[in-house]
């Protein structure tokens, strides 16, 4: 972590959880000399993670919190996480879409700032089975009301999860008969050994689902989600077209990614980078 005493708290708060999580605990004095800030300002940043549910403070410092595979943190919770690398990972993904697609959104909140990013693509035919996805369209239209070239958004329906998903029987058969170009897949953990995983077992049925209704997948996942196991795996790497993350993803995971999947897109890299990580 380089010393810089204008890091936004955001940046600060990314740094000193990274730390956390890289090394399994740090001190109070630690982070004030890395991070060049008073002791303060850390209690401060760490009070904020902590409250978060991603540290546990303790005399001194700070630890990971170790979560259970079944527990599945809230939509607002998840909303305060990375929302830096969500945003630059939303704009990248939204290049990938064409004008009149039929794509599809799964649940989340990197999805629900992708869906922000394809309001102005028109023509869209959007499935997905986030309540929170549907809104920004049904918004968007009631803001502006009926224009040309504006999305047809296709909801699922199903029982509702705590991230706001909408998944079980009558979510899969509303899928199963459905095709789409593109599937843009939020993700609560991604590895080699597990592949796609989610705490809720429901989920995990109506993703695979997704997948199976896909010509082409792109998990959108920050770099915190690589290496995160839920209960319950859906899809294996080699199911995956793309993965659209952020530059906070170490070299080393890159290199285990570009051995599975056809397509790294690191967003917030220069172009150059970004086209060498293309597999």
């Amino acid at each position: 972590m380089s010393e810089n005493q204008n890091l936004l708290a955001e940046q600060r708060r990314t740094l000193i959880l990274d730390e956390v999580r890289r090394r399994g605990g740090v001190r109070v004095n630690e982070l004030t000399r890395k991070l060049g800030v008073s002791d303060m300002t850390v209690r401060r940043d760490l009070d904020a993670l902590a409250r978060q549910g991603v540290l546990e403070k303790v005399h001194g410092g700070a630890v990971p919190v170790v979560e259970a595979s079944t527990h599945e943190p809230g939509f607002e919770a998840k909303s305060g996480l990375e929302p830096t690398a969500k945003e630059d990972i939303a704009r990248a993904a939204a290049e990938l879409v064409s004008p009149g697609a039929a794509i599809a959104l799964s649940g989340g909140t990197t999805t629900f700032a992708l869906a922000h990013r394809l309001l102005d693509v028109p023509d869209l035919t959007v499935v997905t089975n986030s309540v929170r996805v549907a809104d920004v369209f049904h918004a968007a239209q009631r803001t502006s009301g009926p224009r040309q070239g504006a999305a047809t958004v296709v909801l699922t329906g199903g029982v509702r999860t705590p991230s706001d998903s909408l998944v079980g029987p009558v979510a899969d058969q509303a899928i199963a008969v459905l095709h789409f170009d593109l599937l843009f897949l939020g993700v609560h953990g991604i590895s080699v050994e597990a592949g796609l995983s989610t705490p809720n077992l429901a989920e995990a049925e109506t993703n695979r689902r997704l997948v199976q209704s896909a010509r082409r997948v792109v998990v959108v996942a920050d770099h915190t989600k690589w290496g995160t196991v839920g209960l319950s795996s859906f899809a294996s790497l080699e199911q995956v077209d793309t993965l659209v993350t952020d530059s906070g993803l170490p070299a080393g995971a890159r290199a285990e990614v570009s051995e599975h999947l056809r397509r790294l897109v690191v967003a917030g890299e220069p172009a150059e980078e970004a086209e060498a990580a293309d597999i």
